[in-house]
């Protein structure tokens, strides 16, 4: 989402989606969050799954029109409504604050609304079922989790943030290889820099994972648990080692999050009403996008803070 002080040409651009119809409002409380924060620009978009064929539209002619027009109205009188609600400056708007996109995919829609608005981020909401303070993706989100060229804004459902802003980025490495100047670490950095919080690094060491792939050898399981976790230490105080070089003035700390599965490695670091955590993404070639791996997607439902995922950068 931040650019580099090089690269700095006005505020982040955050594209939030978000239907007035829904109950949940977790997506503009993110961004109102991060208004708190950093200067942004904020437009919503509202997503109708078309259920005709565009022949269909055709006949209907100006009847759709009039249907869409009145459409766009009632959004935009909502989207005003709400961003007011979540106590978001209008400076922080965008001069079209709302827009209304109707088709045969809302993934579709979605990414080439992030293309129009040149957005840094994209917000999604948790769909309803998930648990308090949890993250669960629908169908739109797990396809953007899987092929967005932006940015991914990640808000759990009823999730309590802190009134003054981010207070701490988290970047999370969740393989057993750690990539040598990983892109994905250092966007997490630059924020933390920007906005002037400290960076913790951390990995997670799920303790009966291996269990259970090895049919009862308990020590084995345990043997190759405590050599995750070893491993893990060497890769995060390489990951301070560079993030230090680059970043002198960068408050820094990191931790290895261990427990029973994913649920009890992520409940066993402290986390605050501040946290922002922040992910990289799975290389899949050559293509600038959003691509989470098994890993990511175990995490995911445990967490109980907001995420960002970052594209793979363009190679």
């Amino acid at each position: 989402m931040v650019q580099s002080e090089a690269e700095y040409t006005g505020p982040q651009r955050i594209l939030v989606a978000w239907n007035p119809d829904s109950p949940r409002t977790e997506a503009l409380e993110f961004a109102a969050w991060l208004s708190h924060t950093t200067d942004v620009c904020i437009r919503v978009v509202t997503l109708f799954l078309r259920p005709w064929p565009a022949t269909s539209l055709q006949k209907l002619g100006g009847k759709y029109r009039k249907w869409f027009d009145k459409q766009q109205r009632a959004c935009e009188e909502a989207v005003t409504r709400a961003l007011r609600h979540a106590q978001i400056p209008s400076r922080h708007w965008d001069h079209q604050p709302s827009v209304f996109l109707d088709g045969p995919s809302q993934h579709a829609l979605l990414t080439e609304a992030a293309e129009d608005f040149d957005a840094h981020l994209v917000i999604l909401g948790s769909g309803a079922a998930a648990p308090k303070g949890r993250f669960l993706a629908n169908s739109t989100a797990d396809a953007m989790l899987h092929s967005s060229p932006k940015a991914l804004g990640l808000a759990p459902r009823a999730v309590k943030l802190s009134k003054h802003g981010v207070r701490r980025v988290n970047f999370a490495y969740l393989g057993t290889e750690q990539k040598d100047h990983d892109p994905s670490l250092d966007y997490a950095a630059r924020m933390a820099a920007a906005w002037n919080t400290p960076l913790r690094i951390l990995s997670f060491s799920p303790s009966g994972i291996a269990d259970a792939s090895l049919e009862g050898n308990l020590n084995l399981g345990k043997e190759l648990a405590h050599d995750w976790r070893e491993h893990s230490l060497a890769m995060l105080d390489r990951a301070r080692d560079w993030i230090a070089s680059r970043y002198s003035h960068l408050e820094l700390e990191s931790e290895v999050g261990t427990g029973p599965g994913w649920a009890g490695a992520v409940d066993a670091l402290k986390w605050k009403k501040g946290d922002l955590l922040c992910l990289g993404s799975n290389p899949m070639g050559a293509i600038e996008r959003v691509f989470v791996g098994s890993a990511a997607t175990d995490l995911l439902p445990h967490v109980r803070v907001p995420v960002i995922v970052y594209p793979v950068p363009r190679t």
